[in-house]
């Protein structure tokens, strides 16, 4: 087995000389190689179900500090480190939660199968001595420290995190100690406003008009591989450009030095309706990326099961018109839209017994990891479990057990005050007052964390 461990950790880079690059390029990456990256011949190998109720390496009590997962993945090849980002928590938005990020291992066999999984460093994001938190912005007008984490990359400049949040929707630099450095400049097209005024409310869609949809901001986060641009992604279209109805997403290229935008690009999605967004974005090289597009169906809690769809396409921002000052159109295809090849990866085709062999609804995290001998990549893909809970509007949460065998079972599922086993009642009878007690068994168990290893090839691949 090969266990990737870290060799080395953070050195800050020195020398103003790092600075000095020359940016170029209109489309994607400033890489000038001439060769085609491409992806392909994508191979599952093996997944594993990650126990539900794992706690990271933080203090506190348990529901505190129970993993969510994985609503993003990166490899850091330069210190062979694996890191999987949380979200803003298991309140949505309700309730306290000292945002993180979870260093993890791994070990990965000589085929890119994996086992053995374990966090080994848990870092929360600060500023100075202050948390960022989860809990929604409140000024709704004020972002303050609320944070909804949903992609991250780390810079090979500097070894720096960059992470992506919902809120805003916001790009953030963070030390590897987790200590705030610097916001990048959202451009104002996209914050989520009132058409008439321009005062923003970044804690739900009540009175905008225009920008982005609430939970539905800097999904997918690409870094290209030379640290010179951040590309990120917003989950779906925005209010004024379709909401829930419309088909195309804006991918914003920032300057990584300058923290300021650049270029916007149009991508398509597959449909509109059923939750469709984007999940996560990964860099190849020669501007060619990896693009997580997903439904909401599939276990989960509140999802509805069928029919879950979940792929990954490779793109090509070569030729891709800068859409920065135009509108995207709510259903007609945009001529200048960037490439979109076929699908690379169908992530619902392989399941697990441990879910019934039914596909979870989020998956969210996508990395390209190590190089085996036989010249294949591991690709890691894994999935945000939303920490297997729900609440109510006043904050008070409930584990959410599930039976994975049953026809539908999220229908079938059982709610116990969180982090107990008694007082449950059925998630069918939850509204009803008394809501109908059921007991809870050994076939019940919270929705676990999925993390599938696949094996892929890829020609001309350029790495961070």
């Amino acid at each position: 087995m090969l266990n990737f461990k870290t060799l080395a950790r953070w050195i800050p880079l020195a020398g103003a000389a790092s600075l000095a690059l020359a940016i170029t390029g209109c489309g994607g990456s400033s890489t000038s190689s001439p060769q085609v990256t491409n992806f392909s011949e994508a191979t599952f190998q093996n997944g594993l179900a990650l126990a539900g109720d794992a706690v990271d390496l933080s203090t506190g009590t348990a529901a505190d500090r129970r993993l969510g997962y994985f609503s993003d993945i990166y490899y850091d090849a330069t210190r062979k480190e694996w890191w999987g980002l949380s979200d803003r928590g298991p309140g949505g938005g309700l309730l306290n939660y000292e945002t993180r990020v979870q260093r993890f291992e791994v070990d990965v066999s000589a085929t890119g199968s994996i086992s053995n999984f374990r966090v080994v460093e848990t870092v929360k994001f600060m500023d100075g001595t202050q948390p960022f938190n989860g809990i929604a912005p409140n000024p709704t007008s004020t972002l303050g420290i609320a944070f909804d984490p949903e992609g991250i990359v780390i810079n090979p400049k500097n070894g720096n995190f960059l992470v992506s949040d919902e809120y805003g929707p916001s790009l953030y630099e963070f030390t590897r100690f987790g200590q705030f450095v610097r916001a990048f400049t959202t451009p104002a097209s996209l914050i989520p406003r009132t058409a008439a005024t321009g005062v923003a409310n970044y804690a739900s869609d009540t009175g905008n008009t225009a920008g982005k949809r609430t939970n539905r901001g800097f999904e997918g986060l690409a870094i290209s591989p030379d640290g010179l641009f951040v590309y990120a992604m917003l989950q779906s279209a925005m209010l004024n450009e379709g909401g829930g109805s419309g088909v195309h997403n804006r991918i914003v290229k920032f300057d990584a030095t300058t923290g300021t935008a650049v270029a916007q690009y149009a991508y398509r999605m597959k449909r509109s309706g059923e939750g469709q967004g984007i999940s996560a974005l990964v860099a190849l090289g020669n501007n060619k990326f990896l693009v997580l597009e997903r439904n909401n169906r599939g276990i989960g809690a509140g999802a509805t099961l069928a029919t879950a769809d979940k792929e990954v396409y490779q793109i090509d921002l070569t030729g891709a018109v800068d859409v920065t000052n135009i509108p995207l159109p709510n259903t007609d295809v945009f001529a200048g839209a960037v490439i979109k090849g076929d699908k690379v990866m169908d992530l619902a085709a392989n399941t697990l017994a441990a879910l019934g062999n039914k596909s979870p609804e989020k998956w969210e995290g996508l990395a390209i990891g190590p190089q085996l001998a036989n010249g294949n990549y591991v690709v890691l893909v894994g999935t945000d479990n939303d920490y297997s809970v729900t609440q109510t509007s006043s904050g008070t949460q409930f584990d959410v057990f599930f039976r994975f065998t049953d026809a539908d079972p999220y229908a079938s599922s059982i709610q116990c005050p969180i982090g107990t086993k008694s007082n449950c009642f059925l998630t069918s009878g939850a509204s009803l007052t008394p809501p109908t007690p059921a007991t809870l068994t050994s076939e019940y168990a919270l929705v676990p964390g999925i993390l599938s290893a696949f094996t892929a090839k890829i020609t001309n691949y350029v790495k961070p």
